[in-house]
């Protein structure tokens, strides 16, 4: 029986999606427990922002070079060494006295986090049939959702009751428990199981050669205008929302931080439904390019209309607004939609990172310059976030513009090529 066929291909899918679901949450986390760390480790909003920006400044500056990586020497250990990463960023985010720690700690959750999505999808290449393949994507997205959406309302009651650092040092105790499971479920209990079978559901096609593929990406204005599409709607919403939106709630409506954190949820619900319905649209009807001009006009809006209702929005219309933010960063998939309609399989990947690579450059931005923003006005808060606004509503209009700027054809057919030797 091969392992394709095997029913143990299941216990390797939901063990490593468990990992993925808990690394997502840590994503968003920190924007929870923004007032604490300001007062205990005395640092401003703009060193604050900093400091969130470090997990996805890892993450954005690994993204090709992990592909590359995974693709050449197999992804099992990277898996595992990503879970292992993020498990001991985590902890030592639960655990520490200064605020370089956290630095320290931040970086190396976005270094784990940076190397799972990548990996994770070709070990699902590697375990199931074509035809399961696309279905599985699907799972993972919804599981990204619910690890967005734990780091909500779940995570702001454990924080009340036991505190922020215990939340931390909890997950990442798990983390390293599913470090060891995943050693165990890849690496060697398949030896014994599948001694000797390398059967694949689809080897990936590599190209002539790695750095003419990159150097191809980075002059191809198709690749730009795609990774300033992610730029404008993922960085946006994970930028915000993992960093300022709790805090932004809690002092402009002087909310608790479970209610909060879930107005949050909000945006996070609006993701779990654009990601599936915009890909189901586009598939159904075809016009992949207006379908993605759309989405982008959308949530350029949404964020143009939160800042123009100055320091006191209308409360009824920002469920609506985060609502519609989210409903953009689910319909992102869109980008790697046409990757893979305007590029040659053989680049499919790289040009993926690339893209990818985009939108969490935006996601380091943010919150640097949104806590640069706050700092500015010290004494009005209110005011402060009013401004920072405006960095989100500008990042939507470079959106935008990507999604005007690229082209909407098929590619044109696969080529046999030759592996690198």
């Amino acid at each position: 029986m091969t392992r394709q066929e095997s029913p143990y291909r299941w216990v390797v899918f939901f063990t490593a999606l468990a990992a993925y679901y808990l690394i997502v949450s840590q994503r968003t986390a920190p924007g929870l427990v923004t007032n604490q760390w300001m007062n205990q480790f005395h640092i401003s909003a703009g060193a604050l922002g900093l400091l969130d920006s470090m997990q996805f400044l890892a993450y954005a500056i690994l993204q090709v070079p992990v592909g590359i990586l995974a693709d050449r020497f197999g992804p099992n250990r990277f898996l595992i060494f990503g879970a292992l990463t993020n498990a001991f960023g985590t902890l030592l985010t639960g655990v520490a006295t200064h605020a370089w720690v956290l630095l320290v700690a931040r970086f190396l959750v976005g270094v784990g986090d940076a190397t799972i999505f990548v990996n994770l999808v070709a070990v699902i290449n590697e375990w199931f049939r074509a035809q399961e393949f696309v279905a599985l994507l699907g799972v993972i997205g919804v599981a990204a959702g619910f690890g967005s959406l734990t780091a909500t309302v779940p995570y702001a009651l454990l924080i009340r009751a036991w505190g922020w650092r215990s939340l931390f040092v909890g997950v990442s105790l798990v983390l390293f428990g599913l470090c060891a499971a995943l050693y165990e479920v890849l690496v060697r209990r398949p030896r014994r199981m599948f001694a000797g079978e390398i059967q694949r559901a689809g080897e990936p096609v590599r190209p002539a050669s790695v750095g003419e593929a990159i150097r191809q990406t980075f002059t191809s204005r198709q690749a730009y205008a795609l990774a300033m599409c992610h730029f404008g709607l993922v960085g946006t919403y994970v930028g915000f929302m993992g960093s300022w939106g709790v805090a932004y709630f809690m002092q402009v409506f002087h909310m608790a931080r479970s209610a909060a954190s879930a107005m949050i949820m909000v945006g996070l619900v609006g993701a779990m439904v654009g990601g599936p319905l915009t890909s189901w649209l586009a598939s159904r009807f075809g016009q992949v390019k207006r379908l993605y001009a759309l989405v982008h006009a959308v949530t350029f809006l949404s964020w143009l209309a939160w800042f123009a209702m100055g320091m006191r929005p209308w409360f009824a219309l920002v469920p609506v607004l985060l609502a519609l933010i989210g409903f953009g960063n689910g319909g992102s998939s869109l980008t790697f939609a046409i990757v893979r309609q305007t590029f040659p399989v053989e680049r499919v990947g790289v040009v993926s990172g690339f893209a990818n690579m985009g939108g969490f450059v935006s996601a380091v931005l943010l919150p640097s310059l949104f806590g640069a923003a706050l700092d500015q006005f010290p004494g009005d808060r209110a005011l402060g976030f009013h401004v920072g606004l405006l960095i989100p509503v500008l990042f939507t209009a470079i959106g935008v513009t990507g999604a005007l700027l690229a082209r909407d054809v098929k590619r044109p057919a696969a080529v046999t090529v030759q592996e690198t030797v």
